[in-house]
């Protein structure tokens, strides 16, 4: 049987690194993006990142991560369901177990003052954060999601 998979991709990397520890600790393949990969990699950790994964590049200054079949095929798979599992083997794609998201600050960057410039704002409108929860969340059976630092003792 194949490894869990857990996909950790934050913007505020509170307890990430000892996030990282304790699944890799329990056997899990730890995928990630970005900045969040160069966090757990710099507190040791062996990280596949996401662009590896999907054999897909991060795009547009980051813009588009996970926005990938692989990545939400991995989350949505039905596990009970035979087809789903061979349609996802079928494709080359791996079962995502746990979701661990937090989004861009949009409402601490709306809220400064004096007012942040509307380019800025605009970067802050997250796109596959909010797109990873809700498969999660649809796929709730199979996949756990964590959306903030508070959540992780509980699951450890």
């Amino acid at each position: 049987m194949a490894s869990p998979r857990a996909l950790l991709s934050v913007w505020d990397k509170s307890g990430i690194e000892t996030l990282g520890q304790a699944l890799a600790g329990m056997g899990w393949e730890l995928l990630s993006t970005g900045g969040t990969a160069r966090s757990l990699r710099e507190a040791g950790l062996e990280v596949t990142e996401v662009s590896e994964a999907t054999g897909h590049p991060e795009v547009f200054d980051g813009r588009v991560k996970t926005l990938h079949p692989a990545v939400h095929g991995g989350i949505l798979a039905r596990r009970e369901r035979e087809d789903d599992m061979s349609a996802l083997g079928e494709l080359g794609y791996l079962p995502i177990d746990l979701v661990c998201v937090n989004l861009y600050p949009f409402e601490a960057v709306a809220a400064r003052d004096p007012p942040a410039p509307i380019d800025e704002l605009v970067e802050m409108i997250d796109i596959g954060g909010p797109t990873m929860i809700r498969s999660a969340a649809k796929n709730h059976q199979d996949v756990l999601v964590l959306t903030h630092s508070d959540q992780y003792p509980g699951v450890l």
